[in-house]
């Protein structure tokens, strides 16, 4: 007798049934579905591989080099013109650990549109306003370590169904005579239906802070490309070592901000909104592995890893400056002197 295993539709983790709630749960992103649910979506399941996809991969597979640093566990893919350098992590040598596997080939990529100049251009003016920062984080040689890097992400496209209740309040003041008055009307509103959220991101790589990619967003998806070879002719790229069943508590956090906050701006005309009830439920979850364009920058200071990030392909940034206290000391110091050098004393007093 065959068994059968169903999948999550958002993370692709098993399915278990659970007896209490009668429903098919995933005790890794915590979706859970009812059995008419989970058979409505898996009849629309491909269950076979294009043949085209699978020479896609094995070209990927055979083109592409995983390079892996010692020191820090970084592993970082190039293709198959690119020589071992440093880790951008760390700094230290990393070495040839041997070929890709296919199945990490990206489904789409933005390509890079700022040049090494653009980004080091960049670099310079936000540097140039920061005082206390230690003298070589400026330096030329700490300028040579500003890495193109690819950085995986998935992009994550929501189903989402909504049921939003609340009640709607009107207040009308008027005064006649001598008497005030003030009439209260309560309405009820209802937000019931199916939204979609497209392309919510999130950075599948441990070693960069979550926090610095969200703040170099937005990227512009029009301009995603069907991933080839090509584009990583002269960067690196990051192997995902985040899957996505461990990021999509991220992405259902964003899915449903987004979707309160649309909903919300539907709702207009009221004195006051009591919220009785809101539910935003993903039903199904349409995943793209993405390569997105990343200038890279590390800097070890003090035993502590700062970190600068430029986005390939707007040129916003964002960043964590290291402080130098001796440079700071310095400058205190030096305002300690001034003030002590204006202190006039005159006949006995102080001014």
């Amino acid at each position: 007798m065959e068994s059968v295993e169903y999948k999550c539709p958002n993370c692709n983790a098993d399915l278990k049934f659970n007896p209490t709630s009668q429903k098919l749960e995933c005790e890794y992103c915590l979706s859970a579905f009812t059995v008419d649910e989970i058979k409505k979506l898996c009849a629309t399941t491909e269950n076979s591989i294009p043949q085209e996809a699978v020479q896609v991969q094995e070209d990927f597979a055979n083109h592409t080099h995983l390079y892996r640093c010692k020191s820090c566990g970084a592993e970082i893919m190039a293709d198959d013109q690119l020589t071992a350098t440093f880790c951008y992590y760390c700094h230290n040598p990393v070495i040839l650990a041997g070929k890709m596997g296919g199945d990490f080939k990206p489904d789409k990529v933005i390509g890079f549109k700022l040049t090494r100049d653009n980004a080091i251009a960049c670099f310079k003016k936000w540097v140039g306003k920061r005082w206390f920062v230690p003298k070589d984080f400026k330096s030329q040689q700490q300028l040579e370590k500003l890495t193109g890097l690819y950085v995986p992400f998935w992009l994550a496209d929501c189903h989402v169904n909504v049921d939003v209740r609340a009640i709607g309040k009107k207040l009308r003041h008027w005064v006649s005579g001598n008497y005030s008055y003030t009439e209260t009307k309560e309405f009820r509103i209802t937000r019931v239906g199916g939204m979609l959220t497209k392309g919510i991101p999130a950075d599948g790589e441990t070693k960069i802070e979550d926090l610095l990619m969200e703040a170099i967003e937005p990227y512009d998806y029009r301009e995603l490309k069907d991933f080839s070879m090509s584009y990583l002719s002269g960067f690196y790229a990051d192997k995902y070592d985040v899957d996505k069943a461990a990021v999509f508590p991220r992405i259902r956090v964003r899915s449903n901000q987004a979707c309160s906050a649309y909903v919300r701006s539907t709702i207009s005309g009221y004195s006051s909104i009591i919220p009785s009830s809101e539910q935003y439920n993903i039903s199904n979850t349409d995943w793209r592995y993405t390569l997105l364009p990343v200038w890279f920058m590390s800097y070890k200071y003090k035993d502590k890893i700062y970190e600068f990030a430029i986005n390939g392909q707007t040129g916003k940034l964002a960043g964590t400056p290291p402080l130098s206290k001796g440079r700071l000391g310095l400058l205190c110091a030096a305002i300690g002197a001034a003030l002590s050098a204006i202190i006039i004393v005159v006949g006995g007093g102080i001014f």
